[in-house]
């Protein structure tokens, strides 16, 4: 029983050494926000954005993404 606990806890210990190596994800998901509202994607956008630009200026940016749906009901 004691083995098993402690093989237990060493997998824990080692999950937590892998989750430390790989990257933060951050998603954000918005309903209705043209391709072109954010400043990153559109140098003349009339909406200031300048943490998401920081955001997008430090980071790997997917601006590919599709949805299932041809109507906002995923976002809801």
């Amino acid at each position: 029983m004691k083995n098993k606990l402690f093989l237990l806890a060493l997998s824990f210990l080692g999950f937590g050494v892998l989750a430390l190596e790989k990257p933060n994800i951050l998603i954000i998901y918005a309903d209705d926000m043209g391709h072109g509202d954010i400043s990153v994607m559109n140098p003349e956008s009339k909406i200031p954005t300048p943490h998401l630009d920081t955001l997008a200026a430090s980071g790997m940016r997917f601006d590919d993404g599709h949805s299932s749906s041809g109507i906002c009901t995923p976002s809801r």
